[in-house]
């Protein structure tokens, strides 16, 4: 058996040119790179004045395992597209189109070579296929350390737009989704149970491919913005956690319609049937899938890719800002990086 190649057998440019090729993009995806890898400092155009940023942070562990109860095995690939995901979906959250993404590893000395390589291919396939056409990765930065650690900053392009906050919605609004919520929070599950991964259907499967792939629905944030959405933000820690926080912004509150979160539980219930839970949990408490929870002025028509899934209302007396569901306060749930 070939005796695996670690990082700590290689020299930082020895790794670096082993790494760099994987990360080239073709145009459009380079149209903002004005100096790409090489120097100490990428350069990017910025041709709206402004520049949208957002930075997030995998670490394994905390973020993700190499190794799941299930038996499933995290590989390189799915970390680089989870990391490309969740950053280019803060960006879409803002109405705004990626332009390009800086990575930052840390590595312990025993990280197979080849394990990084897959980090990058997956990287790049995030960008491509969840359709960041603009977005090229213009550098980034190697370190060592205990664990491995993935760092990304991707900037963003408003195109003369005004960014869609969450501090912008009004009574009378339509709450609106894009995307999915719970699929991944069900795939979490599956791949935490003792349930083997390889006595799982390819229905089950897919809630473990949306975990370790997640597809944020990229096409959304622009289209939104140009609908006239009145806030918007990615559902990352779960819709009652994240709806809180748009409502919290804005000084309402969001009553969500339970019929119209129904079919979003119905869609998980393969997943559900093999671990004896309830799905809706996973609808209102789960993350990591990346949708795009927005409102809208009740009278325009919601643009394709929406659902409507409940209303904005003005705070009662002595009520504070909140979610609610058939008229009940529904608590927060989802994930704190700290409190859980």
């Amino acid at each position: 058996m070939p005796e695996t190649v670690t990082v700590a057998t290689l020299s930082e440019g020895a790794l670096l040119s082993r790494i760099f090729p994987r990360l080239s993009l073709p145009a459009p995806h380079t149209d903002a790179l004005l100096l790409g890898p090489g120097d100490d400092a990428a350069v990017v155009a910025a041709p709206d004045g402004r520049t949208v940023i957002s930075v997030d942070t995998q670490v394994q562990d905390q973020d993700f395992r190499l190794a799941w109860p299930n038996g499933y095995r995290s590989t390189g690939f799915d970390v680089g597209w989870k990391a490309a995901a969740q950053n280019l979906s803060d960006i879409n959250a803002m109405g705004a189109t990626a332009t390009s993404m800086v990575v930052s590893l840390t590595l312990p000395a025993d990280t197979p070579v080849a394990w990084v390589e897959e980090l990058a291919d997956g990287l790049v396939a995030g960008i491509s296929e969840l359709g960041a056409q603009h977005c090229s990765v213009a550098g980034g930065d190697l370190g060592r350390g205990r664990e491995i650690s993935v760092t990304v900053a991707v900037l963003g392009n408003l195109d003369g737009g005004a960014p869609v906050l969450r501090s912008g919605a009004a009574p009378g609004d339509t709450v609106a989704l894009a995307g999915t919520v719970g699929c991944a929070a069900a795939g979490l599950a599956l791949l935490e149970s003792s349930v083997p991964f390889d006595s799982l259907t390819p229905a089950q499967r897919h809630f473990v491919d949306l975990q370790s792939r997640p597809r944020p629905p990229l096409h959304a944030g622009p289209v939104a913005l140009a609908a006239g959405a009145t806030a918007m933000l990615d559902i990352s820690d779960g819709l009652l956690r994240d709806g809180l926080r748009l409502a919290t912004a804005s000084g309402v509150a969001l009553d969500l319609d339970p019929a119209a979160l129904a079919p979003l539980a119905a869609a998980l219930q393969p997943a559900a049937d093999v671990l004896a839970v309830d799905p809706v949990a996973w609808v209102l408490g789960g993350g990591e899938d990346h949708g795009l929870l927005s409102t809208f002025p009740a009278d325009i028509q919601l643009p394709v890719g929406f659902t409507a899934i409940g209303s904005v209302r003005a705070l009662g007396f002595n009520e504070g800002p909140g979610v609610n569901i058939a008229g009940r306060a529904a608590g927060t749930g989802g994930w704190d990086h700290f409190a859980d």
